[in-house]
């Protein structure tokens, strides 16, 4: 039913739980993967104390977006999965806007991600790439919550 499933990892309990379940999804349906992380650099440019200091951050953040790329394409081949992986920098943008442009370039046919399930004021305040990502995906969306956590 599925060939490609995209999913979006960002080193979180929840992106974790996701892609725990794409791998459990892509061995039942013997699909491939797509592993993507993006990192958002805009909150470092409004605190921005000068360029080198920004430049180290940004070093780092791709060295650990590489990181969990490398082990989660390793977590996959455990499974028997072949996992193909791409990081990408957004600047001032949104970070579903992103994993929507790699769904579409990529080929995926299945979106699956990680969530807290934020409601109210803190989903307002801290914005909602996963409900972003539901909103405009042309393909499904499964979401994934840490079944420990309450919806605020």
């Amino acid at each position: 039913m599925y060939h490609r499933i995209l999913v979006p990892i960002d080193g979180s309990k929840t992106a974790a739980l996701g892609l725990q379940e794409a791998i459990r999804l892509a061995a039942e349906q013997k699909s491939g993967l797509h592993l993507l992380h993006v990192i958002d650099d805009f909150p470092m440019l409004v605190e921005m104390a000068n360029v080198v200091a920004y430049n180290n951050v940004i070093h780092s953040l791709r060295e650990y977006g590489e990181k969990l790329l490398s082990d989660a394409r390793a977590l996959a081949a455990k499974s028997g999965i072949q996992a193909e992986v791409a990081l990408r920098e957004v600047t001032g943008g949104r970070v579903a806007t992103i994993v929507l442009a790699e769904a579409k370039a990529a080929g995926c046919d299945l979106i699956v991600m990680g969530t807290h399930g934020r409601r109210g004021v803190s989903r307002l305040t801290l914005g909602s790439d996963a409900e972003l990502v539901v909103r405009a995906s042309p393909v499904p969306v499964l979401l994934v919550r840490h079944p420990g956590e309450e919806p605020a």
